[in-house]
């Protein structure tokens, strides 16, 4: 029986079976260039090489500055940085506990990150700018805050046309009180249950704050959107679905308002809520030369200086002066000024009782749609394939 030839033939498939193709092929794209929008790659110029993975809530742009200077200074290190959020890091870190992929985690959500420490994950930095790190930016030599970056408002530069914009969080109750139609779902902050940072400003705001829980019925009243990322918040804010936006967090606000006119940063008058990165090196790290490289260098004079002349990120180095440092924005702020302290005060914000109770309260000012979800905490995604610098 001969068999058909199709070697000159082109096979016709089906009108919807083509269409399918052309979708899945677009998704396709679409993810593979989301995960290479997570992940950075440099290869080691030289052999033979050592390898650097970091773990980090950092974008590209404010992070690759830092990853490519360093390797200029270290061309012998191959760095795989992979780009996570908060609570899916943190699970992660936890999941790999018994055998660490990451050498370096670095995360904003600081209660988090002091809780890996305290619980033995991280490993002591043994070095001269570990030890002559500023006392109330590190705990112990082992938790290290490399960043100054204070959590700010967003307006639409139209709303000025409707009502006067706010500039504290006292303004910000103040309109959602007066102007509850008029804000009906057009004010959007951090979801506390999804987002490690949200839930970090939380309970940062009720500490400091009298009017916290205030603020927090308001905004559910007012049919407030939540959000997980600062990202997410500027792009709607940027599209109109938004007009204000509350608890974002400025390093990244600053970059994006530079590039969008339609959009003001505030940093508040009542008080500001100033968030650190916090780093760490991982216990039984596979590479712990390496990661004491990458660490010492966080803390190094010259990377501190990058930090304030090439990102939004704050410099804390106390020899770092000027535009962009903690020490320019104490003296332009005063008193105003609340960084998040790092130590045992961290820890108890993650009393299980605490947040629960947080939390239900949150839900109670949202009531009317959930808030909830297990997804990061639960089934933290694969890492995607890093792409190459």
């Amino acid at each position: 029986m001969r068999r058909p030839d199709f070697s000159h033939r082109q096979l016709k498939l089906p009108r919807g079976v083509q269409r399918l193709g052309v979708v899945w092929l677009a998704l396709t794209l679409a993810l593979t260039a989301q995960a290479q929008a997570r992940t950075l790659h440099f290869a080691a110029d030289t052999e033979p090489s050592r390898a650097l993975t970091i773990y980090g809530v950092l974008d590209a742009p404010q992070v690759r500055p830092l990853l490519a200077d360093f390797h200029r200074r270290h061309p012998d290190i191959t760095i795989d940085y992979h780009n996570l959020e908060t609570l899916a890091l943190h699970a992660r870190v936890l999941q790999e506990r018994d055998a660490p992929r990451a050498d370096v985690i670095m995360s904003p959500a600081m209660p988090w990150q002091y809780q890996l420490a305290n619980e033995g994950l991280s490993s002591t930095v043994d070095s001269p700018a570990a030890a002559d790190w500023p006392s109330w930016a590190r705990w112990r030599q082992e938790l290290f805050g490399f960043t100054f970056e204070p959590i700010v408002m967003v307006y639409r530069r139209d709303l000025a046309r409707h009502m006067t914009p706010p500039e504290s969080h006292a303004d910000l109750l103040s309109l959602l009180r007066q102007r509850p139609r008029m804000l009906d779902q057009r004010v959007v902050t951090y979801d506390p249950r999804r987002s490690g940072a949200g839930y970090t400003y939380a309970i940062e705001d009720a500490r400091i704050s009298a009017r916290y829980w205030d603020l927090v019925e308001a905004l559910g009243n007012s049919h407030s959107a939540l959000e997980t990322t600062t990202a997410a918040m500027l792009e709607g804010l940027s599209q109109g679905r938004y007009w204000i936006g509350y608890n974002l967090i400025g390093s990244y606000v600053q970059d994006y308002v530079a590039e969008h006119p339609e959009l003001v940063m505030v940093v508040p008058q009542d008080y500001a809520l100033v968030l650190q990165r916090l780093v760490m090196m991982s216990r039984d790290a596979p590479h712990p030369d390496t990661a004491r490289r990458f660490i010492d260098y966080l803390l190094s004079a010259s990377a501190q200086r990058l930090l304030a002349t090439q990102t939004t990120l704050g410099a804390v180095h106390p020899s770092v002066d000027g535009a962009g440092t903690a020490a320019d924005l104490r003296d332009r702020l005063g008193e105003a000024i609340r960084p998040v302290q790092i130590g045992p005060g961290l820890l108890a914000t993650l009393d299980t009782l605490k947040r629960q109770t947080l939390l239900e309260q949150w839900q109670q000012a949202f009531d009317n749609r959930p808030t909830h979800a297990d997804g990061p905490l639960a089934d933290p995604s694969p890492l995607p394939d890093a792409a190459t610098e």
